[in-house]
């Protein structure tokens, strides 16, 4: 049997370059040499070598995360070239990077999710802000619409400091949001599968000291925040957060695997935050730790990955 080619692509112009560089080479290192044929192209510098070359590759494996990698549009190239990907196809991949879209379909399927106002750049944000203050109290959240990685968010004390957190995450898209602050334990939960699918352990995530949540750093330095697999919670709030993490990926339209972080009040009700598509893959990252819990090999989960891509696909050309 040929061994199946897989291009993988990694790097990319977002902010999370540098995640997406770690976890792209954590698929080159893992993905079976048995196996696959695999080659690394970077969507920043070899679009034109992946173009002339997408007739040597059976799948793309794209460890890209953020705008321009995560959001849709090197999905469209891929279906251009005619080449399979791993992940979520274009419409739920543009779904999922706007927040405020993601959380308009949470919504109309009955997921629970924060207050939230959208704000672009140029309004009267001031007036905005006051009401939302008014309306939900302090804090609150500010975050841009289309970052992944916590890129851009802040917890706003009060109007001056929301009114400020506004035009920093405006620096990064025209587009934000403000969401009602939740108080309570942060939580994740990973899926895996297409039309049939399952949820993986849940996670609680407890961010370090000078972390007032899990942010960039706490995300990806070693030691800056705690990390529990499976979640410290009783059976029946595990059953609900999986539940509701299957659902978030059927009703958003995912493949292949996607990622939902919740809070969890403390009386026991959880809102839903976010829906990652391409969740890192990096040592670090929460997927891995999720599929370890799950008794699934690294190995195993890639290729699974791909077999997803590859599902109604010939393996063999």
């Amino acid at each position: 049997m040929s061994k199946i080619r897989v291009a993988v692509l990694m790097g990319g112009r977002s902010s999370e370059r540098e995640v997406s560089l770690a976890s792209g080479q954590e698929v080159m290192n893992n993905l079976n040499p048995e196996r696959y044929e695999a080659a690394s192209f970077d969507p920043a510098t070899d679009l034109g070598a992946l173009v002339a070359k997408a007739g040597d590759f059976d799948v793309a494996f794209p460890a890209l995360h953020g705008p321009f990698g995560e959001d849709g549009t090197i999905q469209g190239f891929l279906e251009l070239l005619g080449l399979p990907y791993v992940g979520s196809g274009v419409l739920a991949s543009a779904l999922c990077m706007d927040k405020a879209a993601t959380k308009k379909v949470y919504r109309i399927n009955d997921l629970p999710v924060a207050n939230d106002l959208v704000i672009r750049k140029n309004s009267d944000s001031g007036l905005e802000v006051r009401r939302a203050f008014g309306a939900w109290g302090s804090p609150v959240v500010v975050k841009p619409l289309n970052q992944g990685s916590s890129v851009g968010l802040t917890i706003a004390k009060d109007w001056p400091e929301a009114v400020k957190a506004l035009e920093a995450a405006w620096e990064l898209y025209p587009v934000a949001m403000l969401e009602q602050f939740v108080d309570g334990r942060e939580l994740t939960c990973a899926v895996l599968g297409n039309d049939d699918c399952r949820a993986l352990p849940p996670i609680e995530i407890i961010p370090g000291e000078g972390h007032q949540f899990f942010d960039y750093q706490a995300k990806y330095t070693l030691g800056h925040c705690q990390e529990i697999c499976p979640a410290r919670l009783p059976a029946r709030e595990t059953e609900t957060i999986m539940e509701l993490a299957v659902k978030a990926h059927q009703v958003l339209g995912c493949r292949g695997m996607s990622r939902t972080d919740f809070i969890l009040s403390p009386v026991g009700e959880f809102r839903l935050l976010e829906t990652n598509t391409l969740p890192g893959i990096t040592p670090n990252s929460l997927l891995p730790k999720a599929v370890r819990a799950a008794g699934i090999e690294f190995g195993q989960l890639l290729d699974e990955l791909v077999n997803l891509a590859l599902e109604g696909t010939p393996l063999i050309k």
